[in-house]
C-alpha cells in the first residue's frame, strides 16, 4: 500500500510539482498567544459554508421554485423522502450557525485589530463575505413559500424600499415588480442559488489567498508581553482546527435532530400578515430599533433615519482600518476596544428586546 501511494505521489509531483506548495505548508506557523481561540472561527464559518454548498445541492434535487410548487415541493421532501426533513433541518441550522460563527470571526477581529495593516483588504474582503452571508440567509428565507417568509420577506423589502432616491427601484428589482409574488420567488431563488454562491467563492478564494499570503495577525503588544510564540501550522494548527469542526459538526446533527425546522403554513398573498412576524435573529435588533423610533426625527422620517443611520454605520465599520490610525502604527486604540463591546452589547439587548416584545 505505502509502495502504490509513494508512486502515485511521485507521478503527480513530477507532472504538477508541489515542491513549493509543501515548502509553505512546512514552514507556515501560527501565532500562539491567550487570544489564539478566536482564529479558529474563520475556519468553522468555512465548514458550515461546505456543509451549507453540499446540503443545498442535494435539496435542489427536490425543490421546484415558482408559488405553485415551492411549498409542496418541500412538504414532499420532509414527509416522503427518506431522511429529506433531516437535510433540510441540516441546511437551515448551519446557515443560522454560519452567521453566529462569521459574526463571533468578525468581532474577534475588531477587537483584536488584526485589520491593521497590511491586513485591510483582508477585513474588507470578509466583510462583504459577511454581508453576502446575511444575503444568504434573507433569499433562502423565502424559498419555501410559507407564511412566515412571505410576510417576513414583504416587511423587509418594505423597509429598503423606504431608502430615499434608490429605494423604490431596489425594492422592485428584489420584488421583480411590485408585490411579493412568484416573480419574488423565482429572484430569490436565483440570487440564493447561482448569484451570491459565485461571488461569494470569488470574495472567500480572494479572502483566503490573502490569509494565507499575509499569516494571522497577533495581537498589539504580544512581544512586550513575552507572548510571540508560534506553532506549527502542520499538523498543529490543522488538527485543532478539524477538532473543532468535528464538534460543531455534532452540535449541528443534535440541533438538526431534535429541534428540526418546521415547514409551517402554505402562503397566501391574499391574507391578512399574522402577529408577531419576526425577521431571523440576525436581523432583529435593525428591526426592533425600527419600531422603536419616532414617526419624524427632525425633518426625516424615522424609518428612513433608522435605514440611513444603519447603512452609514456599516459603511464605517467596513472601512474602519482606514480611520484607526492608531492601530496601524502599532498603537493599542482602547478607543476602538470600546466601540466594539458597545456595539456586541448594543446589538444583544436590542436582540433580545425584539424576541420578548
Amino acid at each position: 500500500m505505502k509502495s502504490i501511494i509513494t508512486a502515485v505521489s511521485g507521478w503527480v509531483e513530477e507532472r504538477v510539482d508541489l515542491s513549493g506548495v509543501k515548502e509553505f505548508i512546512a514552514h507556515k506557523s501560527v501565532p500562539k498567544n491567550r487570544h489564539s481561540i478566536w482564529y479558529y472561527f474563520g475556519g468553522v464559518t468555512l465548514f458550515l459554508f461546505i456543509v451549507q454548498v453540499i446540503s443545498g445541492i442535494l435539496l435542489l434535487f427536490y425543490y421546484r421554485p415558482g408559488a405553485d410548487t415551492a411549498f409542496e415541493s418541500i412538504r414532499f421532501l420532509m414527509t416522503k423522502v427518506q431522511f429529506g426533513w433531516l437535510m433540510r433541518s441540516v441546511h437551515s441550522w448551519s446557515a443560522n450557525l454560519m452567521v453566529l460563527a462569521a459574526a463571533v470571526h468578525m468581532f474577534s477581529v475588531f477587537l483584536t485589530k488584526a485589520y491593521r495593516k497590511p491586513r485591510e483588504m483582508t477585513w474588507v474582503s470578509g466583510m462583504l463575505l459577511f454581508f453576502l452571508s446575511l444575503g444568504f440567509g434573507f433569499s433562502g428565507y423565502l424559498l419555501p413559500w410559507n407564511e412566515l417568509a412571505f410576510f417576513a420577506t414583504k416587511v423587509g423589502t418594505d423597509i429598503a424600499g423606504s431608502v430615499p432616491v434608490v429605494g423604490h427601484p431596489i425594492m422592485e428589482l428584489l420584488r421583480g415588480g411590485p408585490d411579493v409574488g412568484g416573480a419574488t420567488l423565482s429572484r430569490f431563488f436565483g440570487f440564493h442559488v447561482a448569484l451570491f454562491p459565485a461571488i461569494f467563492t470569488v470574495l472567500l478564494t480572494v479572502h483566503l489567498l490573502l490569509v494565507q499570503k499575509q499569516g494571522m495577525s497577533s495581537p498589539i503588544g504580544a512581544a512586550e508581553h513575552g507572548e510571540e510564540k508560534t506553532m506549527p501550522f502542520f499538523p498543529n494548527f490543522v488538527l485543532r482546527d478539524l477538532l473543532l469542526w468535528l464538534i460543531v459538526l455534532n452540535i449541528l446533527a443534535i440541533l438538526a435532530v431534535f429541534f428540526p425546522w418546521e415547514l409551517g403554513v402554505k402562503a397566501d398573498p391574499f391574507a391578512a400578515a399574522p402577529a408577531g412576524i419576526l425577521p431571523e435573529w440576525y436581523f432583529l435588533f435593525m428591526f426592533q430599533i425600527l419600531k422603536l423610533l419616532p414617526a419624524h426625527i427632525w425633518f426625516i422620517e424615522g424609518e428612513v433615519f433608522g435605514i440611513l443611520f444603519f447603512g452609514v454605520a456599516g459603511l464605517l465599520w467596513v472601512l474602519v482600518p482606514f480611520w484607526d490610525r492608531a492601530s496601524q502604527r502599532g498603537e493599542n486604540n482602547r478607543w476602538f476596544t470600546y466601540l466594539g463591546i458597545f456595539v456586541i452589547v448594543f446589538i444583544l439587548f436590542f436582540t433580545i428586546l425584539g424576541w420578548v416584545m
